[in-house]
């Protein structure tokens, strides 16, 4: 239970690097830091969905185009990932969008340098 937490966490502040260092990443969740904070974490959980149950599939069926690229296709999965956890989010009314694909990829990079360096830092025990 306590990876999952510290997993979630380390999504969401990475999510809230991306949606400050990127002007295409938005979360337009109005009035109260409370409102921002909790909608930031909802994402973090969908995102975190989306990683768990839909990337290993797209990783497995791409395989050819990460050996042909020498795994540089992973940032086209990662901007893929931000994509449809944007309009995932869409459909639950969650405040969160990604403008495009070139915001996506370059949210991607910053989400996996973010996340990396917070799973170092946080506890990983079960």
């Amino acid at each position: 239970m306590t990876n999952f937490v510290v997993k979630t966490l380390a999504n969401a502040a990475a999510l809230a690097v991306a949606i400050w260092l990127l002007s295409g990443i938005t979360l337009d969740d109005g009035s109260s830091t409370g409102r921002r904070a909790l909608t930031l974490i909802l994402v973090a959980l969908v995102f975190g969905l989306v990683n768990l149950l839909v990337k290993p599939l797209v990783k497995l069926l791409s395989l050819p185009l990460f050996i042909l690229t020498l795994g540089l296709f992973t940032l086209v999965v990662n901007a893929l990932m931000l994509l449809l956890t944007s309009w995932l989010a869409s459909k639950l009314d969650l405040s969160f969008h990604v403008d495009g694909f070139w915001t996506a990829l370059l949210g991607g990079l910053i989400i996996s340098i973010v996340s990396w360096a917070m799973n170092m830092v946080l506890p990983d025990k079960n």
